[in-house]
């Protein structure tokens, strides 16, 4: 089959590469229609977080058919339109049973090369994944949108992870792909201020479009006295935080009020220096969001339903063999592309 393999950093070469092989009775073999370019991808694409140790075949937001099945598979049949989380989960750790499934003891992603596992992942005409990961497609939800599920599914878990109150003001810190899809999700469920920053002004526009109340250059000095004067002086109840560097978690500690919450999903940067006095004295709760545990079902629901807009977040649709270009543009920020849709 063809591939997208990542031999070396920074170098993608579309070429011939075994089929996958069906090896548990429990896994099937998918034709990939759609896969996107994950900001993690991107990210791995030069070395830099060591998860993406060439030669590995990356991707993981997906979508396909259903070819051929393991004999013990019983909940999909050849022709099924279905997409799959993205991490690989054993079931039976004390995580898995406790219905943690993201933190799993034993869990691979797929696309993802690291000091313990590779596992090659969907950037190819064919990808073999385990049953227990895969979820139905609803009836009219095209493939482009299905791989989009990973992303918004990310974004949904955070939701559920913070103790976001009805009519609570939040603050979205980083209107990229993620914290975007966050808006859309908190647009859908709760009634208060939705309050977007971003360095960039085209991301501002485009978090004013998706439903934001108000957006702000986390640059301009000016910006925090007036989410304060938005917030009657106290700051925001909840802040979501998708970027993960120091300035902008900096930020989102900043604007929530005392007794608040951060959401941390970015993680950009491996560590970050943290103002400890801040999140101490004034009693902020920092949460950590880790993929996606449980989210799939609720956020093809909603995608199908048009809760979350997703097709719009769609930059670019572009063969699998030009993977090389649209990752060389993301990695290099050019045309403000926010999301890469790969079609094999």
């Amino acid at each position: 089959m063809k591939a997208l393999l990542m031999k070396e950093y920074k170098k993608l070469t579309f070429t011939d590469v075994p089929d996958p092989v069906i090896e548990s009775g429990h896994d099937f073999l998918v034709k990939v229609k759609a896969v996107s370019i994950c900001g993690s991808d991107v990210h791995g694409f030069d070395g830099s977080t060591g998860r993406r140790k060439p030669p590995i075949i990356m991707g993981h937001e997906a979508a396909g058919e259903v070819v051929s099945t393991g004999k013990d598979v019983t909940g999909f049949k050849a022709g099924d339109r279905i997409t799959f989380d993205s991490t690989i989960y054993c079931g039976s750790c004390f995580y898995c049973r406790n219905g943690q499934v993201n933190l799993c003891d034993n869990r691979m992603v797929l696309g993802v090369s690291c000091d313990d596992y590779r596992r090659h992942g969907a950037f190819a005409e064919y990808v073999v994944v385990p049953e227990h990961i895969c979820f139905l497609l609803p009836e009219g939800l095209s493939y482009e949108e299905a791989a989009m599920t990973e992303p918004a599914g990310v974004a949904a878990h955070a939701f559920r992870l913070s103790p976001v109150g009805l009519n609570d003001t939040v603050a979205v810190v980083g209107a990229g792909l993620i914290g975007l899809l966050v808006l859309s999700i908190l647009r859908a469920s709760v009634s208060g201020k939705i309050i977007a920053l971003d360095t960039d002004g085209n991301r501002r526009k485009t978090a004013l479009d998706r439903g934001a109340d108000a957006v702000f250059d986390p640059a301009d000095p000016a910006a925090h006295k007036k989410i304060l004067d938005l917030t009657g002086g106290r700051g925001v109840d909840r802040a979501f935080e998708a970027v993960g560097a120091t300035a902008p978690i900096k930020t989102a500690l900043s604007l929530v009020r005392k007794g608040g919450s951060v959401t941390l999903i970015g993680n950009v940067s491996p560590t970050i220096e943290l103002p400890l006095q801040t999140v101490v004295t004034r009693q902020i709760s920092l949460f950590g969001s880790c993929a996606i545990g449980g989210e799939y079902p609720i956020v093809m629901d909603m995608i199908a339903r048009k809760k979350i807009d997703v097709a719009s977040l769609i930059s670019k649709k572009a063969p699998l063999s030009e993977g090389q270009i649209w990752f060389d543009k993301l990695y290099n920020r050019e045309d403000n592309l926010l999301k890469v849709v790969l079609i094999p």
